[in-house]
């Protein structure tokens, strides 16, 4: 079952903050810019327009091989 969660930090320009997670605790990559951005579950919520869900902080950028 899929679960949303709320980004926090990284690129301002990130498209969405609110994405779906398939299993909630795993680190979230996101595909942008020629490259990943990585989110880390933390403890904590953030009420959203779409319920309480829980906060995935940003950690570090990767480049993608080309």
């Amino acid at each position: 079952m899929a679960h949303k969660v709320v980004l926090e930090g990284g690129p301002d320009e990130l498209p969405e903050r609110i994405v779906t997670v398939e299993t909630p605790g795993e680190d979230v990559k996101i595909p942008y810019l020629g490259g990943y951005e990585h989110y880390r579950e933390t403890e904590r919520r953030d009420d959203t327009a779409e319920g309480t869900l829980r906060v995935y902080e940003w950690w570090e950028r990767t480049e993608i091989a080309g």
